[in-house]
């Protein structure tokens, strides 16, 4: 039975007349059915158009389908009929993106690839947003990009583990470069190795995109911009280069702010540098405008730069070691969107402070002739928040290229989420009320639970003198069940109490809103607009409380409550927000659980965990790849030993453990129409220690969606080249029925993808007898043309 009831399914099409007009007029296709019964829908829908990839654990889907099982690299494979094995005793993975056998995937562009005009110039490393830009309106020739989030083993032996120690990496098998020693050349190669590239593809006559040689590729990066350090008075004035290749020497490719944090706060800098920017990195999610710009994520900057900031915006000072500090770059000025154009090389590359500074996943948008640009957003950590931006001005051609003024100016918004499936939207403005959750109210369900809470239920707030328990301004602090009396000296005041202007509280957004009475969230890691009735689906990846903050569990599922085995799973959930009367800029909604996670044997569990980057096709079908964390892959910890983890389905609390049953990272399909309507279909899974990110549809001339671009990310992450070395355990997991079998489990310790493939990118030449693992970008085509799906 389709997990999607008839009521959902109504709820979903929103059946009024209101609604099936809008979704007409935003997609024709989509509007053909939205009026309809969810019977009549899928009576006249046909099945599946593939055949499911069969994974390790029990789906829902395979028991009215039948499965592709992969038997090796390449797409070797067998069939197993509908309702047949569902439940697999043994099950082993492969070191290949593996697809359903109606498609084919193909390698466009790796890590380390020389595409640019610069032949010392190379393709970034950790591929994640992929989009492309037409050129001309041509959906055979245009420009991809691709953001770089973050450097990882085996890049480096600096990145590794203890136990890593003495493996061969692949800076000098793919760079030519020895990343061994913490000094400036490794330190800027890791910042050249984040942020984007833009490279140009063109569909041949197989089908498959293939980069071609263009002035327009280049690189956006960390350090781009760093010779504009030389006008400094710091004493970070030599700091230009980080080694003596060509393009190691700083260039003047700097980025500028616009908003409010430029004018307000970028003038205060200690770097001197006013409205300049050094480059942009830890780049993960993004989104593509209709006027063909890209909206590039900065997220884990913490790691680099310095999160912390005064009451007037600017960092609390350098931490002492890391990239920011050998650099000289200023926390104030990452943590943004950056709006980027692939197709003018003259476009200046800015960051718009009015969408608030935090850790930055995501944006999707509504841009709509005669009404404000609206932006939704995600914070991605624990305890991180949903956004909304509402600009000040309005839209006249959704495709006119001056739309990107509109994200200059407006207000920022952040979700407040109430139990009974209400919302309101709370505006970052200095006249906004202060009123935080307390760590009783969103600890409530895991002490009535447990009579406790992971982390005691904290939450951050900004740190300010005079408060009991802090010591100065700036920077965070803790509130939990053991002090939240001291809640009191943040109520019922203002945000300009706490921040000395507009550009310092964006500068701040995290805290000044947990400081408004925001609801700390669950790692909302994508959001998507869905281009039938405009509604927001969010994934948020991961309900564990953590440093940053205690995720509501009134909203939330932050632990496993029960020891029985099928109890309710923590693992996030696909999240869904509808504006009232279906108004973007409406300051209230209503929020539903569209499908929670876990494994499809647990209560409510829809067969999935840690779903991350989403992607809705022309027929509003849903796409989403899952983010488990490498070190749980199939209950192995990273590293040379690979050792087992605990899988115990009777445990109770943060049971992260259990993610291991999932396998490799892999991409799904929710179909919305049809006999499969709301099941978890299962697409690809990709190489050990993954993670897929990225899903993006190239529409052909027929405005179908025709091919899929997918970035496969650190293959092998945190574990040994492959050697051969073969993972082996028993493996405890929930059949459909939510009773448990044992599977036996076999897997890659390492990888060798896509160089196992025969894939050698420009580098060439030989690799030592060794194949090491890149992070890639890959085409999926149906193998005879037309249609993805």
């Amino acid at each position: 039975m389709s997990r999607l009831t008839r009521r959902k399914l109504l709820m979903f099409f929103g059946c009024s007349a209101a609604a099936s007009a809008a979704a007409t007029a935003l997609s024709p296709k989509i509007g053909n059915f939205l009026g309809s019964s969810s019977e009549i829908a899928q009576a006249q829908t046909p099945g599946l158009s593939f055949t499911p990839l069969k994974l390790a654990h029990p789906l829902e889907a395979y028991q009215t389908n039948p499965s592709f099982v992969p038997l090796g690299i390449g797409g070797e494979g067998g069939t197993i009929e509908a309702g047949v094995d569902v439940a697999l005793q043994s099950y082993q993975y492969f070191d290949d993106v593996i697809v359903p056998p109606e498609y084919e995937r193909y390698v466009i562009v790796s890590w380390g690839d020389r595409v640019f005009p610069n032949p010392e110039e190379y393709f970034g490393y950790n591929s994640d947003y992929v989009s492309f830009i037409p050129i001309n309106g041509n959906p055979n020739d245009g420009y991809l990009w691709n953001n770089h989030e973050y450097v990882s083993y085996p890049l480096s032996s600096l990145l590794g583990g203890d136990d890593l120690a003495g493996f061969p990496t692949t800076d000098q098998l793919v760079l030519g470069l020895d990343l061994s020693q913490p000094n400036v050349l490794t330190l800027g190669e890791f910042a050249y190795n984040q942020g984007g590239s833009i490279v140009r593809i063109t569909k041949g006559g197989n089908g498959r995109y293939a980069t071609v040689a263009d002035d327009a590729n280049r690189r956006v990066h960390l350090l781009s911009g760093l010779a504009i350090n030389a006008e400094r008075s710091d004493g970070y004035q030599g700091v230009t280069s980080w080694g003596s290749r060509s393009y190691q020497t700083g260039d003047n490719n700097f980025l500028v702010g616009t908003g409010p944090a430029a004018t307000e706060v970028f003038p205060l800098s200690s770097d001197g540098l006013g409205n300049r920017i050094i480059g942009t990195a830890f780049n993960c999610s993004g989104g593509t405008t209709p006027w063909g710009t890209i909206l590039t994520a900065e997220e884990n900057f913490q790691g680099s730069v310095t999160e912390g900031v005064l009451p007037n915006g600017t960092q609390t000072g350098y931490d002492d070691e890391g990239i920011g500090f050998a650099f000289g770059l200023v926390g104030e000025k990452y943590g943004w969107m950056v709006e980027i154009s692939p197709a003018d090389p003259s476009f200046q590359n800015r960051k718009h402070t009015a969408l608030g500074r935090f850790r930055h996943e995501n944006i999707a948008f509504r841009v709509e002739a005669g009404r404000p640009l609206v932006a939704y957003m995600g914070d991605d950590r624990r305890g991180g928040h949903t956004w909304k931006f509402v600009s000040s001005g309005i839209v006249s051609n959704p495709s006119d290229s001056n739309n990107s003024q509109l994200f200059e100016s407006g207000t920022l918004y952040a979700a407040r989420l109430n139990p009974d499936g209400s919302g309101q939207w709370i505006p970052l403005v200095p006249s906004t009320p202060t009123n935080p959750l307390s760590p009783s109210e969103i600890a409530q369900a895991e002490l009535n639970a447990f009579d406790e809470a992971q982390r005691d239920g904290r939450i951050r707030l900004p740190q300010r003198a005079g408060i009991p328990g802090a010591e100065q301004d700036g920077g965070s602090f803790i509130v939990d069940l053991t002090n939240e009396s001291v809640l009191s000296n943040y109520q019922g005041r203002t945000l300009g109490d706490f921040y000395t202007s507009q550009g310092a509280i964006l500068s701040d957004a995290f805290l000044a809103a947990n400081l408004v009475g925001a609801t700390p969230t669950s790692r909302p890691e994508d959001v998507e607009v869905h281009p039938g009735d405009g509604s927001v689906f969010i994934a948020y990846t991961d309900n564990a409380p953590g440093g940053d903050g205690y995720p509501d569990s009134r909203i939330f599922v932050v632990s496993k409550y029960s020891a029985d085995v099928d109890a309710v799973q923590q693992f996030g959930g696909l999240y869904r927000i509808i504006e009232t009367d279906s108004d973007a800029t409406s300051l209230t909604f209503s929020w539903s659980v569209f499908e929670q996670s876990g494994e499809d044997g647990a209560i409510n569990g829809a067969g999935f965990a840690n779903v991350d980057n989403l992607e809705i096709d022309t027929l509003g079908n849903i796409w989403g790849v899952t983010d488990m964390s490498t070190s749980n892959h199939n209950g192995f910890r990273t590293g040379a030993a690979g050792e087992l983890r605990d899988i115990d389905h009777t445990a109770t609390g943060n049971v992260s453990s259990l993610t291991g049953v999932f396998g490799n990272n892999w991409l799904f399909y929710i179909p919305v129409v049809g006999p499969n309507a709301g099941l978890v279909v299962p697409f690809a899974y990709g190489p050990p220690r993954c993670e897929m990110t990225g899903p993006y549809f190239i529409r052909n001339s027929s405005g179908e969606d025709e091919t899929l671009l997918l970035a496969v990310q650190h293959p092998g992450e945190s574990a040994p080249i492959g050697d051969g070395v073969q993972l082996g355990r028993d493996i405890e997991m929930l059949n459909l029925d939510g009773t448990l079998f044992t599977q036996q489990r076999s897997v890659p310790r390492g990888s060798n993808w896509p160089s196992n493939i025969g894939y050698t990118g420009n580098p060439g030449g030989s690799f030592n007898g060794l194949l090491p693992p890149r992070p890639t970008i890959i085409g999926i085509t149906r193998r005879n043309g037309g249609a993805f799906v």
